[in-house]
């Protein structure tokens, strides 16, 4: 194609967006995802639980994932977002192709970090796969993970724990890379003190259950947006959350 001065575009284009969730166990991520227009679910877990929601069967092995996302990119259909639940069970499938492809009895195996460099070959084919349905058919992805805590060294401060996605350091890089919003689900909590004799306080953690997404990183996470979001937002419900985050998106809700 040739370039030049008459194909430059004046502001961006306005496109569905790749969002990342992970939080802690039980706090609705599946839920969002099934609250967004037209979804189909990749399961390569069984956490649909009685969710009434089109799911392919559960994957086995990764060209099962493989398999369906070509469906979704060669077959009519009227679906407008994907939904992988979730990225850490995806992860051991990958793994079980790397090392069926090359022999190995774990990923461990050609030691040095080699099978992990060779496992982001093919996270990096799965996030060319999730973009084209993204870019070409119009489909909003949702990838859905858990969390790990982990210990941070920060170049700036004393070392400290936080919340990760729970993937290889590698893998989490390039799906947080290949996604507009990264989305931290948790409760909201907060501390209280008090005095326990002697002089000595104690601090507890109280919360009320109020369901927040975080979308800027903390030291206590990893969040991201492209869209200018309130740092957190409210999620009461599935349904409410989604339409929270949908409002912060042009796609969506196009300026005038």
């Amino acid at each position: 194609m040739a370039i030049s001065l008459a194909s430059l575009q004046h502001g961006g284009i306005d496109k569905p967006p790749r969002i990342l969730i992970y939080g802690v166990s039980g706090i609705g991520k599946t839920s969002f995802a099934a609250a967004a227009p037209a979804p189909v679910v990749i399961q390569t877990e069984d956490g649909l639980g009685t969710l009434k929601v089109p799911a392919f069967p559960l994957a086995k092995s990764f060209q099962d994932v493989l398999d369906a996302l070509a469906s979704l990119a060669t077959e009519a259909h009227e679906f407008k977002t994907l939904a992988v639940d979730s990225l850490d069970w995806l992860e051991p499938l990958i793994w079980q192709h790397v090392c069926q492809a090359n022999g190995w009895k774990s990923i461990e195996d050609p030691g040095y970090g080699k099978g992990y460099v060779e496992a982001t070959n093919l996270w990096r084919d799965y996030i060319d796969a999730i973009n084209y349905l993204r870019d070409t058919i119009g489909m909003t992805i949702i990838q859905i993970a858990h969390t790990n805590i982990r210990r941070f060294d920060s170049p700036q401060s004393e070392p400290y724990d936080r919340y990760e996605i729970k993937l290889h350091k590698g893998a989490s890089a390039l799906v947080q890379e290949h996604s507009d919003i990264v989305l931290f689900a948790n409760y909201r909590v907060a501390t209280t003190k008090s005095e326990v004799g002697f002089k000595k306080e104690v601090r507890r953690a109280i919360g009320s259950g109020e369901r927040i997404l975080h979308t800027e990183e903390r030291p206590a996470f990893l969040a991201k947006n492209r869209y200018g979001m309130p740092d957190a937002i409210p999620a009461p419900t599935a349904q409410e959350a989604w339409n929270n985050v949908a409002a912060a998106v042009p796609f969506f809700s196009p300026q005038q």
